[in-house]
């Protein structure tokens, strides 16, 4: 079999979170690095966990990383659970073959979460044309922050922290 069909599925993770979160922070799926380690932004230069650790002194570790967003009040989570997607690029995400998570009984063991931050305009995008419609009902502040991929070299890292800090907190 060649060609765009001979390509498996990416398959998403399930999300950090505790009942109390919130704010849920969403990318749009997992590349290539992530998948293989089994972990969310594990691209040694993806700019996540080094924001997370300025704003919110996360650890060095995968599981303390996780630990620490939990105890911060913060969910990570992807819009899709599957999408065909043969590079790490979002661009690269086959719409037709995308596949959202089930929002619907999140934010029903979310119920605190008010505050939706997207990793970047896909993931926006994506939540918008897969999700919104079904929790239409909920109030909640979208709010989209660039990307923190190493893909999107447009912003600095301070400038990247900077608008992250303003998106993730009230104060």
């Amino acid at each position: 079999m060649d060609g765009p069909s001979a390509i498996a599925p990416s398959a998403g993770f399930p999300p950090i979170a505790r009942a109390d979160a919130e704010i849920l922070i969403l990318g749009s799926l997992p590349g290539r690095r992530s998948i293989a380690e089994g972990q969310y932004y594990a691209h040694p230069q993806n700019a996540f966990w080094r924001i997370m650790a300025e704003l919110y002194g996360v650890g060095e570790t995968y599981d303390e990383r996780c630990r620490g967003m939990i105890e911060a009040g913060i969910a990570v989570w992807d819009v899709l659970r599957q999408s065909v997607r043969p590079g790490s690029l979002d661009a690269d995400i086959r719409l037709d073959s995308a596949r959202a998570n089930d929002f619907g009984t999140f934010f029903e063991r979310h119920v605190a979460i008010r505050r939706v931050c997207f990793n970047g305009l896909k993931a926006e995008a994506l939540f918008r044309r897969f999700v919104l419609p079904a929790v239409a009902n909920r109030a909640l502040e979208l709010v989209t922050l660039p990307s923190t991929s190493p893909a999107h070299a447009s912003l600095s890292f301070d400038d990247k922290l900077r608008k992250w800090r303003r998106g993730l907190r009230d104060d």
